[in-house]
This record gives C-alpha cells, sequence and structure tokens, in this order.
C-alpha cells in the first residue's frame, strides 16, 4: 500500500492565456555499460492511460506550488520516482483532450535517486528504462519527443561532453 496520495482535480490549477500551465520531467539515470569505463544514459518513461505509447511524467501546475515542486510531485504520483531537477529544458505547447484545450508544460531533466517500491498511480501506471532513441521512437506526443530531442539531448551533449555516455571519472 502506498503512503503518498496522488492529488485530483482542477480547481487549483494555474492557467495563463487560456492554457492550462502544467510541470513534468524527464527522469534519468547513469547505467554501467559491461567492459566499458562509460555510463549509458537512460530516461524513464511511464504508459498512457489512454492509449499507446508512452509519456514522460507530468501534470497540472497548481496555485499552491512552485512548478520546481509540481514537477517533483507528478514524477512521484505518476513514475514513482525521486531525484534532482537539473534543468529546466524549456516550455512546450500542446493541445490536450481535455476541455481546456491548450496547454503549456515546463519540462525538467530529472537526475533519478531512488525508485520507490509503491507510488500513488502503481496500479494504473509501469515504469520503462529506455535509451534515449528508444524513448524518442516510442514517445506518443511529438511534443515529448521534440522535448527529449532538443531540449534533453541537447542539454546532455553540453552537459556531459560525452554524447549520451559519461566517463566514471567525471560522476
Amino acid at each position: 500500500m502506498c503512503d503518498l496520495v496522488a492529488r485530483t482535480g482542477r480547481h487549483l490549477q494555474r492557467y495563463e492565456d487560456g492554457r492550462r500551465l502544467v510541470a513534468g520531467c524527464i527522469p534519468f539515470r547513469y547505467r554501467d555499460i559491461k567492459d566499458e569505463q562509460k555510463k549509458l544514459v537512460e530516461v524513464l518513461m511511464i504508459n498512457s492511460q489512454s492509449g499507446p505509447g508512452l509519456l514522460f511524467p507530468k501534470g497540472g501546475w497548481e496555485n499552491d506550488e512552485t512548478v520546481e515542486e509540481a514537477a517533483a510531485r507528478e514524477a512521484i504520483e505518476e513514475a514513482g520516482v525521486r531525484g534532482d531537477l537539473v534543468k529546466l529544458l524549456g516550455f512546450y505547447d500542446f493541445k490536450s483532450k481535455q476541455p481546456e484545450g491548450m496547454c503549456r508544460a515546463a519540462i525538467f531533466a530529472l537526475h533519478v535517486k531512488e525508485e520507490l517500491a509503491s507510488w500513488p498511480e502503481q496500479s494504473t501506471r509501469q515504469r520503462s528504462w529506455l535509451t534515449v532513441p528508444e524513448a524518442a521512437e516510442r514517445s506518443r506526443h511529438p511534443w515529448m519527443q521534440e522535448a527529449l530531442v532538443t531540449g534533453f539531448s541537447a542539454w546532455l551533449e553540453n552537459w556531459s561532453n560525452g554524447g549520451g555516455c559519461v566517463d566514471r571519472s567525471e560522476r
């Protein structure tokens, strides 16, 4: 049983210029590459509750929290991970299937430090660790693919100077 509880409803959520504001993240970790002195970057995606393809955790940014708090909360609620938000990757506009229509998502890179054994949405969400190319291919929404490829990958390359693989001495 999970002690954490997911927030529900939209009465506390933020809106700006007719768009619902959401916050989310691209959770990532480093995995050792066997027989090499490098680490592979993997990102965590979750299944969609409404169709094929995978998603990054994201959800409404509420009035009583910062955008960073909202992104970290969504990572816990939807994917069951905690970590350090290390970079705002950008803002991505998309059309929601919900009645509010347009949304603007603030997406962060989240360096995962802990995977929880239980989390609020574990009965409806499954986690998948993927390489960046695998994640891009399986992403459900074009805007999430863009956040991964132009936001996360570009930042990671500049951050690690390793093109997705990082020398052990750097981490």
